[in-house]
């Protein structure tokens, strides 16, 4: 039975470039020059230390472009809380989005329901199996989420025939 899984991951290789990019560009950018600006990355979040909340938004545009350009969606990054180190150091969390949750994968399924495509979507976890008769149905059903599904980006993989 022709299968495949949709999920939602980013490529955490191309997410790591892209930060040692950034630190690059930041290190040797001029209105940086003396500060402590930087980003740092344990697991699935990263942190960004600047001296002010200007320089941390600086820091931020670093950063996205550099996603931008490694064919990152920055839909994956959710703005975390800042707080204030020592004197007027800032840093600000960004979380990674990683799996689907619980409302998005109920969604997506009831989209899928709803299309009357002869398909079969399930929950896995922090996955969304679908499975269906024919290969045209399942590249139907990964049209019409990329198309329905804008707010979270969505990868498609385990294509199985």
């Amino acid at each position: 039975m022709p299968s495949f899984d949709v999920v939602c991951e980013p490529d955490m290789i191309e997410v790591k470039n892209a930060l040692e990019q950034a630190n690059k560009e930041i290190s040797t950018r001029f209105d940086f020059k003396g500060s402590d600006a930087r980003v740092e990355m344990k697991e699935q979040q990263l942190t960004m230390f600047a001296d002010d909340d200007f320089k941390i938004a600086q820091v931020k545009d670093v950063l996205l472009n550099k996603m931008a350009k490694r064919n990152v969606d920055v839909r994956f990054l959710t703005d975390g809380k800042k707080e204030k180190i020592s004197g007027d150091k800032v840093k600000q969390f960004i979380d990674i989005q990683k799996g689907i949750n619980g409302d998005l994968a109920k969604k997506i399924v009831r989209i899928i329901k709803d299309s009357k495509i002869k398909v079969q979507a399930s929950i896995q976890g922090d996955a969304v199996r679908v499975t269906g008769a024919k290969r045209d149905d399942l590249q139907a059903t990964i049209a019409l989420l990329r198309k329905d599904v804008p707010e979270s980006p969505l990868n498609f993989n385990n294509f199985r025939d």
